[in-house]
């Protein structure tokens, strides 16, 4: 069966309301212009992706709601917390349009306002009462502060290989749809295969998801994502449509010159970072790392044949759609 998107939001929307107002009742602090400023970044959550997969994974088998919405606020709690953390590593000035916590606060502040909400998220999974879901919950959360390092300590080399950039997102983005799919198919008791199969369908739409926002911080501007664009190349981290071009370069042409020039810092102009994303643009390398991105949706849709529910395969299926929502 084919479900519209706005069919999808229109069948969960019980649900996914009362995670909203979990995640709210949860993020509050006793400091009133803090906790204004984090109710603003919880309220620009955008389509709430992590909990609606953490839902729909059970929703084809046992649909505890009262469980299944703690443990999906959990879920899009930890997210929060860790995109108060990648920005204050990053120092990004925007997140979803608006000013992030660091532009307005002292990074020590920020920090422990983070680490203030992977507590409550951490507090949200506990409350699940299922030892099983807080393992999973742990490890996504080690997955994360996996990915962040990497992309700290080894994001920035062109030479690396393409598990080595695939480790990285799976952490950076992948593990927290993954381990959302997981927690979902756990809470639900679906069969043991089955839960492993889409934790599995999991990891791919967050592949796919981050491999999409690599091309979209090239091809778009401030406007269209809610922050600068080109940011990933200025801060010298190595994209996939990055490394995909520069396989074309000659050694020792200009444009391979220039492009690790900027990678490294070394060129910190502007007008040359921008004559690099032009040059990506004009390369063709965007449609084919969108094309590696749509293999995967493509896998992801393909491990729901074991989904016993069609309307809630077809859900899922939409998830995967969602990715590319941001394409067009």
């Amino acid at each position: 069966m084919k479900l519209e998107i706005s069919d999808l939001f229109a069948t969960m929307q019980p649900e996914l309301l009362r995670v909203e107002s979990r995640v709210r009742d949860a993020a509050k602090i006793d400091f009133p212009f803090v906790s204004s400023l984090i109710l603003d970044l919880v309220q620009a959550g955008g389509k709430r992706l992590r909990p609606l997969v953490l839902l729909l994974a059970a929703r084809a088998y046992r649909f505890e709601v009262e469980t299944l919405v703690t443990a999906a606020a959990g879920v899009e709690l930890l997210h929060t917390a860790s995109l108060v953390h990648d920005d204050t590593v990053d120092r990004s000035a925007l997140r979803r349009g608006k000013p992030t916590l660091n532009s307005v606060l002292n990074s020590g502040a920020v920090i422990l306002i983070g680490d203030y909400l992977f507590a409550q998220s951490a507090m949200l999974a506990a409350a699940t009462k299922s030892p099983r879901v807080v393992a999973v919950f742990a490890s996504t959360l080690a997955d994360i502060c996996d990915g962040q390092l990497r992309e700290i300590f080894d994001a920035h080399r062109l030479d690396q290989s393409r598990a080595e950039y695939d480790r990285r997102i799976y952490g950076k983005t992948a593990a927290l749809f993954a381990g959302a799919a997981e927690m979902g198919a756990i809470i639900g008791e679906a069969p043991e295969s089955h839960i492993e199969t889409v934790r599995r369908y999991g990891t791919d739409v967050g592949l796919a998801f981050q491999i999409v926002d690599d091309v979209l911080d090239l091809r778009e501007g401030t406007d269209g994502l809610g922050k600068p664009g080109g940011q990933d190349l200025r801060q010298g981290t190595v994209t996939l449509p990055i490394m995909l071009y520069a396989e074309k370069l000659p050694d020792g042409s200009e444009e391979s010159r220039l492009l690790r020039a900027v990678l490294s810092g070394e060129q910190s102009e502007p007008a040359a970072i921008d004559q690099v994303i032009r040059a990506v643009r004009a390369s063709g390398t965007l449609d084919e790392t969108l094309a590696q991105a749509a293999r995967l949706t493509d896998r992801a849709k393909d491990r729901l044949s074991i989904i016993p529910d069609p309307e809630t395969k077809a859900m899922l299926d939409q998830v995967a759609d969602i990715v590319w929502e941001r394409t067009t």
